[in-house]
């Protein structure tokens, strides 16, 4: 997980103690992003500036392939504040550019959901390449909801059932210190 950026948010607990290198951490994240979609990864960095328009919340590789940035919320038991994984999800040009033509339209959140591809990998959970989301647009300012469809992906069930303070210390400990 080290192209994952750490996003400050803290629990009500101030920190943890690491079961794998025995250090506090001052801090325990209830949030972890990506900065661009993984397809963009692939693209020489010399040939970015021709084919990749790209912001912090919107992406288009080579004018066909559509991205938008987007929270992946989780319960957290006995939280107010839900973890969330910050991804990116491919979208069809039209729900592109219809989620582009409300970007500042209040009320925007009463669109219907559509459908999306996740394009971040997110290791925890297996292959999240590809796995097909939900998209809930929600109100202006905020970045899209993701829901996982297959009910049955590991993912799908965390953010149905939620997840323990546990939970997410472990997560945090894989994160800091991955697996080879």
């Amino acid at each position: 997980m080290r192209n994952m950026e750490k996003l400050k948010r803290m629990t009500q607990q101030s920190g943890f103690q690491c079961s794998v290198c025995q250090l506090w951490h001052d801090a325990l994240p209830l949030s972890y992003s990506v900065k661009a979609p993984l397809a963009v990864k692939g693209i020489p960095e010399n040939e970015l500036l021709r084919r990749v328009v790209f912001t912090v919340d919107q992406c288009i590789v080579d004018e066909q392939s559509f991205y938008l940035r987007g929270r992946i919320p989780v319960p957290v038991l006995g939280q107010v504040q839900p973890f969330i994984w910050g991804v990116w999800a491919r979208v069809s040009q039209k729900d592109f550019i219809r989620t582009n033509e409300l970007w500042k339209v209040a009320g925007r959140e009463a669109e219907p959901a559509y459908l999306g591809r996740l394009n971040t990998q997110i290791p925890l959970y297996g292959d999240t390449l590809n796995l097909a989301v939900r998209v809930r647009t929600q109100v202006v300012g905020r970045r899209p909801h993701f829901d996982v469809i297959d009910q049955a992906h590991p993912l799908a069930i965390e953010q149905r059932e939620g997840i323990s303070i546990q939970r997410v210390r472990e997560i945090a400990e894989e994160i800091l210190h991955p697996k080879r």
